[in-house]
């Protein structure tokens, strides 16, 4: 009978040993399984990270091009603005000079012909005074509604070409 109880004992201290590596081999495994995973969820925040970086860097670059292009758009509007004055006082002496000259182009004298080729030049110079004065203004308007959208679409260009690349 001892040999029975012996052998039992035996059975129930080979079971615990097996019993107690197949715990420890649980643990070894969970132990891993947490250190993996802690790893995982380490570079995943360190991954997190850096593309939020790499976003805010990519963001104020895109908002310095185009504040850059709000500038340099400002400056062509200050340079056609200044242009356009330019070309206004130029514009308004040649209509001076004009309206001085249909002034002047009358014919005095004795002889009734003269005066009425006089008076009919008069009337012509008036009339040419006239349309280039109309003329002229519509030209200048036309260059500063070109030069408007000329500095929109550059600077649309600009914005854009900052967000692309």
């Amino acid at each position: 009978m001892k040999s029975w109880v012996i052998r039992c004992v035996l059975l129930l201290a080979l079971l615990g040993s097996y019993w107690l590596t197949y715990q420890h081999g649980r643990a070894v495994e969970r132990a891993e399984a947490a250190a993996a995973s802690a790893q995982r969820d380490s570079g995943d925040r360190l991954a997190e990270v850096i593309g939020e970086r790499t976003a805010r860097q990519e963001e104020q670059r895109r908002a310095q091009a185009q504040e850059e292009a709000r500038a340099h758009a400002q400056e062509e509007r200050t340079i056609a603005d200044v242009g356009a004055a330019g070309a206004d006082a130029v514009g308004q002496r040649l209509r001076d000079e004009g309206a001085k000259l249909a002034a002047t182009v009358s014919c005095p004298g004795t002889d009734t012909a003269a005066v009425t080729r006089g008076q009919a030049a008069t009337r012509a110079a008036m009339v040419l005074s006239d349309l280039l004065t109309r003329a002229d203004a519509r030209a200048g308007e036309l260059a500063k509604a070109y030069d408007r959208a000329r500095i929109a679409g550059q600077t649309c260009e600009a914005s854009y070409n900052a967000l692309i690349n």
